[in-house]
């Protein structure tokens, strides 16, 4: 698992607040498979404060994640 700096070194965001895409470099992006039950998902936005809604799909798309059965 990363550490906060190695989080802040790879994508360019702080730990709490690390988009599901926008990074300042390639990193696998996890999307739980759970999350294609909902219309709209809270992602963060760059901050532990602030967050926007989006689409399961959408997050996807753009973060070219992989789906996995993640949550337990």
């Amino acid at each position: 698992m990363a550490d906060a700096e190695q989080v802040k070194d790879r994508t360019g965001w702080s730990i709490g607040g690390v988009p599901p895409f926008c990074h300042d470099a390639a990193v696998p992006v996890l999307f739980d498979e759970t999350l294609t039950a909902f219309d709209t998902v809270w992602a963060a936005a760059g901050t532990p404060e602030a967050v926007f809604p989006i689409a399961p799909a959408r997050i996807r798309e753009l973060s070219e994640a992989t789906v996995l059965d993640v949550a337990e």
